[in-house]
């Protein structure tokens, strides 16, 4: 079975579009059942030149917030990244991203008594260049509260607590090639890019009989939307916004290592210039050091033609 490939943020909102399949993904990754949700995506907008004519793309980023309700009564705002390569300012947009969520006023809910609660957050990242460190496809961070006298767990959560502080999901989608250990490793191998099309790699290539049968709705979804003409033209797009954001990191960094180089030649040739005021300033003393043993000299010489020409006078004076 061919369905489009949900790296890209294109088919990545028109799984989530489908309020269904959103909630078959959401509980999966949560653990828990999604009883209801409500997306929020907001929209980034980027602006780069085309890599091979120069033409203007505009390309939008989606982030996507959903409050859920799970099956334990419980409500929570759950911020969704998909990020298809790592770089070094990957971590302050997630970082501003989870700060603007956390001050946004909109996110509370009523309470029995009606009054307004800050909706705690869970963060779900889909990381297409995974973590350096840690060798696993899906990583959950969960919090425990301790009793820091006696180290025990303490089993009541706290409003306060669970307002202020937040669990995480962490998938890498590079690491999930080949294993298929649980159900939710199964499901997420609709992201395993090594299962991309040889002809397309906006498609991957999956055998619908090794999926879960109770997920085969998210194969269905992702199906339509490698059949969505628009869909596929927006995959082009980031396609190409992706090549010229990288031509644009490879010119910079050309440039900052030129500028490197420039810089240690130009510490080089200081460097030589340097010594080479070292070398004249020794020899400067050097010369001012045999100009006073002259003058010494001269000084010893003069004394003693002082010395002989007294002995001359007091000879002939006797």
């Amino acid at each position: 079975m061919h369905i489009a490939n949900p790296i890209y943020d294109v088919v990545f909102k028109y799984l989530l579009d489908d309020e269904k399949v959103a909630r078959l993904l959401l509980s999966a990754l949560l653990g828990k059942e999604v009883l209801e949700l409500q997306f929020r995506p907001t929209e980034v907008h980027h602006e780069a030149d085309r890599p091979d004519d120069g033409t203007r793309l505009l390309v939008m980023r989606l982030d996507f917030a959903a409050t859920v309700r799970l099956e334990d009564g419980g409500r929570k705002l759950v911020l969704i990244e998909i990020q298809k390569a790592r770089s070094a300012w990957d971590v302050q947009r997630f970082r501003r991203y989870l700060g603007s969520n956390y001050a946004n006023p909109e996110n509370v809910y009523l309470d029995p008594a009606g009054r307004k609660k800050a909706l705690p957050i869970v963060t779900i990242y889909f990381l297409g260049e995974g973590l350096e460190y840690v060798d696993v496809p899906v990583l959950k961070i969960n919090r425990n509260y301790l009793d820091v006298a006696t180290g025990d767990e303490v089993q009541i959560t706290d409003p306060f607590v669970e307002a202020l502080t937040h669990d995480s999901i962490v998938v890498q989608i590079n690491r999930l090639r080949n294993r298929r250990r649980t159900e939710l490793e199964q499901l997420l191998e609709v992201f395993d890019q090594g299962q991309a099309s040889r002809s397309d790699p906006h498609l991957l290539d999956i055998l619908e009989e090794n999926f879960p049968e109770r997920h085969r709705e998210v194969l269905r979804r992702l199906m339509r939307a490698g059949a969505e003409q628009g869909v596929r033209e927006r995959m082009d797009v980031e396609d190409d916004m992706l090549t010229a954001f990288q031509d644009q990191a490879r010119e910079s960094a050309d440039l900052r290592q030129a500028l490197t180089e420039k810089e240690q030649a130009l510490a080089r040739k200081d460097q030589a210039l340097a010594k080479k005021d070292q070398v004249l300033a020794e020899k400067d003393q050097a010369l001012t050091e045999k100009d006073k043993a002259l003058a010494e000299q001269d000084q010893a010489l003069a004394e003693k033609d002082r010395m002989i020409a007294d002995l001359k006078r007091h000879l002939s004076r006797a």
